[in-house]
């Protein structure tokens, strides 16, 4: 547990006094102790806290997670696929195995016997390399399943007309990956081709009216800046284009880590982000009102530690990802053939002896001694469960960097006052949060 001293400013600069406690989302005057959210009573079910020496499990699963493969018609640099050993492919064959034995392992009803509330994602690589498989797939699934969401996260650039009246009329949920001003990184810029860029400005035609279709840009080292990404985005699709994703990047290999914050860098970055969020420039990112909601509801609703997941998701026992072939892996970012950084392998078990399944290759974030100890544990809920070493501390930093921006800009909401410094046990440079100095009578402040 770590109650942290907060100072910070009014606009008129008079400095105030908060503190915060991370485990128990309370956060108080510091001067006269009341809590800054009057709480309402909730009752928390606690997370699975797993790790490879207590693996976690699946059952009653509501969200399934399908990987097609890991073939992909692009190379990003940043990818976390990038250099995973591919499984041998799966294929139209597997279909009909995995059908027949889905309802043995999947309950297929739901909550109206038509699939409501149950969450099914294709995945790649890029899914639609996949398309002879997707589709009989997804067509099967949804005769099975019509009321169940179908989402698919897409680059966009093998779309056509008859892929985007499919997708349309199975009701996908679509995720449209595309880094705006930093898309280099990723590979070829499918709106430079113009029969490409047709394709999907017809799919966002169609699907917008619904809400069914989010462009999911991701933050990294050359592509810092929100607003420069949403302007660009706005410049394509309009003033009122919804932008998913919008994360710093988790860096999976030397590419990542390329692209991930230096040291250098941090402070610059937290200043343009949290300028950008007062400005209104970063606005029609989803991720901002979603986290700082999110933050302000936790204090609401005094979420406790013990309470917070991982943030995929993917520690849940009602989330699983699994190929064809009915293996059940970490996530749908892994292949069967894989291993994790600490030497697990990805294939955790099978869809066949799913009580069998161990999800050994993951850790919870409270087996990590630098997520009790940080302001942002409730924001950024352990960043990557299954990085470890220098991997998964320049994804802490990244998303410390990111989230301590949504944290200034909730306490702001909250108290009119935007965070400065954060007391210990933070290292120093995530102390001063925007970089700013103090004078010596608020020194003094801080030691009381």
């Amino acid at each position: 547990m770590a109650v942290f001293t907060i100072l910070a400013r009014r606009q008129n600069g008079e400095m105030v006094g908060l503190t915060y406690n991370n485990l128990t989302s309370d956060l108080r005057w510091r001067e006269t102790g009341e809590r800054v959210v009057a709480p309402v009573e909730r009752n928390w079910p606690a997370a699975t806290i797993v790790s490879p020496e207590a693996p976690g499990r699946k059952e009653t699963v509501t969200t399934l997670k399908i990987s097609l493969g890991l073939s992909c018609n692009y190379s990003c640099t940043y990818c976390s696929q990038r250099f995973v050993p591919h499984a041998a492919e799966t294929a139209h064959r597997d279909i009909e195995p995995f059908l027949t034995g889905l309802d043995s392992w999947f309950d297929t009803r739901g909550t109206d016997g038509r699939g409501r509330g149950l969450k099914i994602e294709f995945w790649g690589g890029e899914p639609l390399v996949y398309w002879k498989t997707l589709k009989p797939l997804a067509e099967a699934l949804r005769e099975r399943m019509p009321n169940a969401s179908f989402l698919m996260v897409t680059n966009g650039s093998l779309l056509d007309e008859e892929k985007n009246s499919w997708i349309d009329r199975m009701g996908f949920q679509i995720g449209l990956s595309h880094d705006g001003p930093g898309q280099k990184v990723r590979g070829p810029d499918p709106f430079d081709d113009a029969e490409k860029a047709r394709s999907i400005y017809d799919l966002y035609a169609r699907l917008k009216p619904s809400g069914r279709i989010t462009i999911n840009p991701m933050l990294h080292r050359t592509n810092p800046s929100r607003a420069a990404i949403q302007t660009w985005f706005q410049a394509r699709f309009g003033d009122e284009v919804v932008l998913g994703e919008g994360g710093f990047i988790d860096p999976y290999d030397e590419g990542g880590m390329a692209y991930s914050l230096k040291r250098a860098d941090h402070l610059a970055f937290r200043q343009t982000a949290f300028r950008e969020l007062r400005e209104g420039r970063a606005d029609r990112f989803e991720i901002a009102s979603m986290k700082i909601g999110a933050f302000v509801n936790t204090l609401t609703y005094r979420r406790p530690g013990e309470a917070v997941w991982q943030k995929c998701g993917m520690d849940r026992p009602t989330n699983i990802a699994v190929t064809l072939r009915g293996d059940v892996i970490t996530c749908q970012n892994t292949s069967p053939a894989g291993k994790a950084p600490n030497g697990k392998s990805h294939k955790i078990g099978t869809v066949a002896d799913l009580a069998g399944v161990k999800l050994d290759t993951a850790r919870h974030w409270s087996t990590r001694k630098e997520c009790a100890a940080c302001p942002v544990l409730q924001l950024c809920q352990g960043s990557c469960m299954f990085l470890e070493g220098k991997l998964w501390d320049a994804a802490c930093d990244n998303a410390f960097s990111d989230n301590i921006v949504f944290f200034a800009a909730a306490i702001e909401f909250l108290t009119g006052a935007v965070p400065y410094y954060i007391t210990a046990p933070l290292r120093q440079e995530r102390r001063w949060i925007f970089g700013d100095t103090v004078s010596e009578g608020e020194q003094t402040a801080l030691a009381v």
